[in-house]
């Protein structure tokens, strides 16, 4: 275990202060010009105005960063009191033909503002983010054998067992635990009481929320039951489950998602992949780059999710599917066969009013006696001649 570094401050780890703001009390404000430096973007107006918060056109005052992503409001750049606005090239121009627009305000120029924002909002959430008082808190149990880089973070209550090993500027929050033999990569974030069972990889800069659970075993029983009905007797067998988790660089993890270790080979998710809450992933799942998964989503084993998918939320997969690479699944749908075509596929019946809904059903009900009736139909024609 390395040495305890008493109680000097630390900063936490994700803090990309670049050396350019002003500190006015609890809050950190940047010039556009400093901002654009970092970021890009091309300046249009004042480039030394500053902003120290963001929020929205409608909402935003003097000192307040906003953005315009979707077009159907730019009618509110026009009023806005914001310090300054991301927008795009198009925008701009169309601002243009509408008076004295452009020199009221500031603007950052970008091809896509939502992007921007997120990007710089990470930079004024760590710059408030307050300091650690210590590297290890004196309640943690670090076992002799895990290797804890000297600038990780290690919070109240944490467990690290033998063998891990944990890389540089690494946090863990309260009551985690890291079982044996399990490497976090550099600059990743354990939110309190996160759970990481042995045996497993996470690459750097991942992020995993509150309560989520990663490699837990998989749902595997072998049956071992004879005869039928009533006389039916046995039992399911556990199926040791021996493989692990393998997570990528920039992966984030939401708050009580589960992710089973697998039955022999690993559970994979690719870098990049962006996971809500609670999202079930089964053992020997594998989730390509850059794949979006919304909360409540449920993925049975052994099937495979591309690159550049986008699954809605409460969607239900059945286990050793395939679905190609830039696949999209609207909500609450129900994948029961691999999906080969990139695309957007919808299965879920969208929500109606409660008295066409009950119409709607009584159709579906009888649609079998509709068809019979066809078919008695066309028997009926095919048996008579009919003249030409």
């Amino acid at each position: 275990m390395p040495e305890e570094t008493g109680h000097a401050k630390v900063r936490a780890p994700g803090f990309h202060h670049f050396g350019i703001g002003v500190s006015h009390g609890d809050s950190m404000s940047f010039t556009l010009e400093q901002l654009a430096a970092r970021f890009g973007g091309r300046i249009e107006g004042d480039p030394t105005r500053r902003v120290s918060s963001f929020a929205p056109l409608d909402q935003a005052g003097p000192e307040q960063l906003a953005f315009l992503a979707n077009p159907k409001y730019l009618q509110q750049v026009e009023s806005t009191r914001a310090g300054a606005v991301l927008i795009t090239d198009e925008a701009v121009a169309e601002l243009k033909g509408r008076g004295n627009v452009l020199a009221q305000h500031a603007f950052i120029v970008t091809p896509n503002p939502y992007a921007y924002f997120a990007r710089v909002a990470q930079v004024f959430l760590a710059a408030l983010e307050p300091p650690v008082e210590s590297n290890i808190h004196p309640t943690a149990v670090i076992d002799s054998t895990a290797r804890v880089a000297a600038s990780a973070i290690i919070g109240p209550y944490v467990v690290i067992e033998a063998g891990a090993e944990i890389g540089e500027n690494v946090r863990i929050d309260a009551h985690g635990f890291v079982g044996r033999g399990t490497k976090i990569g550099a600059g990743g974030r354990l939110h309190p009481r996160v759970t990481i069972y042995h045996g497993c990889t996470i690459g750097e800069r991942v992020i995993v929320a509150s309560g989520a659970v990663i490699g837990s075993d998989g749902f595997g029983f072998a049956p071992d039951f004879v005869g039928e009905g009533e006389q039916r007797t046995g039992e399911w067998v556990k199926i040791p489950q021996v493989g692990g988790v393998r997570i990528g660089a920039d992966v984030e993890i939401g708050a009580n998602t589960a992710i089973d270790r697998g039955a022999m080979a690993d559970t994979v998710i690719e870098q990049g992949a962006k996971l809500d809450n609670l999202v079930q992933v089964a053992h020997n799942v594998r989730i390509g780059a850059y794949t979006v998964i919304a909360g409540c989503t449920g993925i049975a084993g052994s099937t495979t999710i591309g690159r550049h998918c986008m699954i809605g939320g409460a969607v239900g997969m059945a286990g050793h599917l395939k679905l190609a690479d830039h696949v999209t699944v609207t909500g609450k749908s129900g994948v029961s066969k691999s999906l080969l075509k990139p695309g957007i596929y919808t299965s879920a019946f969208p929500a109606v009013e409660h008295g066409d809904w009950n119409r709607s059903a009584a159709l579906l009900r009888n649609l079998h006696k509709l068809r019979d009736r066809i078919k008695a139909l066309e028997a009926n024609l095919q048996s008579k001649d009919v003249p030409e």
